[in-house]
């Protein structure tokens, strides 16, 4: 199960098997504090404000907590682990990480994103296409900020629970490369042979070799599946059902397919292009066959009854339109007689002729 979610695991657990495999990725939140802003501007929080400066200055005149969707603006990593996002104890905060860490199998880090798939795939035993993606739901550099020193640490400052937690597993991601490539790579006599440190240099070497191989092979795919080879800006993706959804003042980039492909390929990049709503569609339609198939019935036997109901209006405009037109026939029949009549009345009226 793979989607946008605030983490609760009771709930989780009700419909996930004993033995899942629990990931995650974060972001940082500097980054991300620029990028709420810009795509969730109409939030309570942000509303009110015309750039992230203004709203650093003084955060609490702007952010309630209890207003909805308030949570964008502040501490976000922390709700969507399920956690109180406006707290501020030290012990919550490690209390939430160890919970996190416990629950979790691997967390990976957004701005090492080649990095995170290789992990994942050697974790999960998958192959390079299994892991091989197009950026997606990315916005175009004009509606992107250049933050300056004062306002990251701002940011850092106001969202001091996300930097905290962030450090502690961007140094647990790092940690985890030097440890598990390093002894993949190794045979199990010539670690008895090396010690720590070389151990450690051969897990980023071949970590370094395998994103290689990620992105020559990304490189590869872009060039088969994409018109243009990249991104296009919202208003030039030419198929709408992959056009991303477009919300506050952010524009979302997308693609455009090649359209020479055919069978597998085609399906293959199709998948690879496909903006994450309708990805998600796709995937409730996959996990729900029931639910779709009833809501299919649903849907034509609701045509069919706007069919019926439509044709039973057409039939009643046709019999006003001819009972109407009928009453113009009669009203034209009467007003010919009329004129008619004095006619005939007047020769009538008129001497014999001789």
């Amino acid at each position: 199960m793979c989607n946008h979610m605030r983490f609760h695991i009771s709930e989780v657990r009700k419909v996930m098997p004993e033995d899942s495999f629990y990931f995650s990725i974060l972001r940082n939140p500097v980054t991300m504090m620029e990028s709420s802003f810009s795509y969730y501007k109409y939030i309570p929080a942000f509303s009110k404000v015309s750039t992230l400066d203004q709203f650093l200055q003084d955060p609490w005149s702007h952010y309630n907590a209890s207003l909805p969707n308030n949570h964008y603006a502040k501490n976000l990593l922390m709700f969507d682990f399920g956690f109180n996002n406006n707290g501020k104890d030290e012990r919550h905060l490690n209390l939430s990480i160890a919970m996190i860490a416990k629950t979790f199998n691997l967390i990976l880090i957004s701005e090492y994103f080649d990095e995170s798939m290789i992990l994942l795939k050697n974790a999960l035993c998958w192959s390079l296409d299994d892991v091989v993606s197009f950026k997606l739901n990315s916005r175009n550099n004009k509606t992107k900020q250049q933050l300056s020193l004062e306002t990251m640490e701002k940011i850092k400052e106001w969202n001091s629970l996300d930097w905290k937690l962030y450090l502690h597993f961007n140094r647990t991601f790092w940690r985890r490369i030097d440890e598990s490539m390093g002894r993949e790579k190794m045979q199990d006599e010539v670690k008895k042979l090396r010690d720590r440190r070389i151990d450690e240099s051969m897990g980023r070497e071949k970590m370094q070799d395998e994103v290689k191989k990620l992105r020559d092979r990304r490189n590869q795919l872009m060039k088969i599946c994409l018109q243009e080879g990249g991104a296009v800006d919202p208003s030039q993706v030419k198929d709408t059902s992959f056009k991303p959804f477009q919300y506050g003042a952010a524009e979302i980039q997308g693609y455009n397919l090649n359209p020479h492909l055919i069978d597998q390929t085609k399906t293959r990049c199709q998948r690879l292009i496909t903006p994450e709503l309708q990805y998600t569609a796709l995937l409730y339609d996959k996990q729900f066959p029931d639910m779709v198939l009833k809501a299919s019935v649903q849907n034509k036997t609701k045509q069919t009854h706007s069919q019926t109901w439509k044709a039973s209006k057409a039939k009643m405009r046709q019999r006003r339109n001819l009972n109407h037109q009928g009453a113009e026939n009669q009203n034209l029949r009467h007003n010919v007689y009329r004129k008619r009549g004095p006619k005939r009345t007047a020769q009538n009226n008129l001497p014999n002729m001789p």
